[in-house]
């Protein structure tokens, strides 16, 4: 082979391996621009989807103080409501009529400052509570008056369950989150529903829910039947329907938190794009960014570190279908000023994300909470497990 053919092959040879660079160089960089502009979609997807609120004006300048505390980081109060307004597409789904929105799930998430407890509280919507002075959106005002927890909301919306909240316990509501029923049931199915555990079967004529006993799946209606049910479950009422919806949130954020939904993007993103097309949130935290940051905080808690507890109740004695705040409740409400965990008198009847009424998760290997060594302690844990199956079975919760 002469020098001229040996010289013609190699330049054809590096001129082959040239294309083939140029080729992969430019498929990397459709690819890069192809998945930055769907990020971009996406982003921008997600922050269409969200309704932001500004109610800064309509919770007035007689609030309770930002915590101001020596320990590293600053605690959060969320304060997340069900909107049952029956005016959106999908959310009629009960037949009752009549303008405006009601709430009757109320739960205030308290994040501590150092991230490592979080707790939420909920709050009877049948609960008897002085409502303060409210404003609407004119900053007119709405007489305040003794009345049921969840009219401060049909009367003046998150702003007025806010300053309600806060007028009441002192404590701050730094964010506020709204969650409509046909969002919800989006956000289950699109998770491929969440593990519920029912005791018996249940026949509701007065919601026309109906649901058979087992431990299942629970997708779309089904889902939000169980957390409306209130008839024909348990015996009392409002108090056990907040049991097992803070028994399917706990369900809700262990599955969410699972590689199950985050390692699935298609997954992780039906789930973000229902979140957020089901929520009205305030201002400072109107960006899918500032809500996955927040989530984050929780998600780095383990879900041992997740408790849900109902506030301490005691019956009213004008009407006995009514309730009120225990004295308990101030020691709660400075658990959260003051940024401390809940005590044992506090969390007697607590749910966590990890450990849920009829469930078989084993203990969260991040959770900060130690087992007992001690085995003088099994007597008193064998009590609390036999109140906590006794508990259940009142709310309607399998032991």
């Amino acid at each position: 082979m002469s020098d001229a053919e040996s010289n013609g092959r190699h330049r054809g040879e590096t001129e082959h391996k040239h294309r083939l660079l140029s080729l992969l160089g430019y498929g990397i960089l459709v690819l890069t621009l192809g998945m930055g502009l769907f990020a971009v979609y996406t982003y921008r997807h997600l922050t269409e989807n969200l309704n932001v609120l500004n109610v800064e004006k309509q919770l007035g300048d007689d609030r309770p103080d930002e915590a101001d505390l020596t320990k590293p980081g600053k605690p959060l109060n969320v304060m997340i409501m069900g909107s049952d307004s029956r005016e959106g597409a999908g959310n009629n789904i009960d037949g009752l009529t009549g303008g405006g929105q009601r709430s009757d799930t109320t739960i205030v998430m308290h994040l501590s400052g150092d991230r490592k407890f979080a707790y939420g509280v909920s709050l009877p919507r049948d609960a008897m509570v002085e409502r303060p002075t409210c404003y609407n959106d004119d900053m007119e005002e709405i007489p305040g008056g003794f009345d049921m927890w969840n009219a401060a909301f049909a009367y003046g919306g998150p702003a007025c369950a806010i300053r309600q909240f806060e007028q009441l316990s002192g404590v701050r509501i730094n964010h506020f989150v709204v969650v409509d029923f046909n969002g919800f049931k989006d956000m289950v199915d699109a998770i491929d529903g969440v593990e519920v555990c029912i005791p018996e079967d249940v026949d509701d004529p007065v919601g026309n829910i109906h649901l058979k006993a087992g431990t299942r799946e629970l997708e779309g209606q089904e889902a939000l039947d169980y957390v409306r049910v209130r008839h024909n479950i348990s015996n009392n009422g409002d108090i056990g329907r907040m049991k097992r919806q803070q028994a399917f949130l706990a369900a809700l954020a262990n599955k969410v938190m699972s590689k199950g939904v985050l390692a699935r993007p298609d997954r992780l993103y039906d789930f973000l794009d229902a979140t957020t097309k089901s929520l009205t949130v305030d201002q400072r935290l109107g960006s899918p960014k500032k809500i996955a940051d927040l989530a984050g905080k929780f998600q780095d808690l383990g879900t041992q570190n997740i408790k849900f507890i109902t506030v301490p109740w005691d019956f009213y004695e004008p009407d006995p279908n009514r309730l009120v705040w225990a004295e308990d409740a101030n020691l709660l409400w400075k658990k959260m000023r003051f940024d401390e965990p809940l005590s044992k008198r506090l969390s007697s009847d607590v749910i966590t994300a990890a450990r849920r009424p009829g469930s078989t998760a084993t203990p969260d290997p991040d959770s900060t909470e130690s087992p007992s060594a001690d085995p003088s302690d099994d007597a008193s844990e064998s009590e609390a497990e036999t109140e906590a199956a006794e508990s259940a079975e009142a709310n309607g919760l399998c032991g």
